[in-house]
């Protein structure tokens, strides 16, 4: 994804544009998907102790 905005140039940058509403949505998603992983990993490392 930061590839097509470094293909758009400056206005891959620009807030009106699509690119630069579904780069930050992306860029969302992986710190949402990144948290959960965490949760995940201490969810086991607590149901492992028990």
């Amino acid at each position: 994804m930061t590839e097509a905005c470094h293909i758009h140039g400056g206005s891959g940058y620009m807030q009106d544009t699509e690119i630069n509403r579904l780069f930050r949505a992306n860029k969302l998603l992986e710190i949402g998907a990144g948290t959960s992983e965490v949760r995940k990993i201490i969810i086991a490392e607590e149901l492992l102790r028990a």
